[in-house]
């Protein structure tokens, strides 16, 4: 991903430009030497804004074959705590 820097002056003389630079990576337009506004592709304002996934839907496995698993005991060596 680029990131492209453009002045007010530039991206209103090249706004067609300024575009197809977005679809590469986002456009920083600034004012006056200073950060003002960003231009993204619909696709990654889409991604930005979309709804975050729960940690469960990030670890579920699409639909696929089941598989089985059992996770081996551990043994830490603790021993039970006395409160008298």
């Amino acid at each position: 991903m680029s990131i492209t820097t453009l002045s007010s002056r530039e991206f209103n003389q090249d706004t067609s430009g300024a575009k197809k630079a977005s679809i590469k990576g986002p456009v920083i337009i600034t004012d006056r030497g200073l950060p003002a506004h960003v231009l993204l592709s619909i696709e990654e304002y889409r991604r930005l804004t979309a709804r975050p996934r729960r940690i469960a839907e990030a670890l579920a496995m699409p639909a696929g074959p089941e598989i089985e698993f059992e996770a081996p005991r551990v043994s830490l060596g603790l021993r039970a705590a006395d409160f008298d």
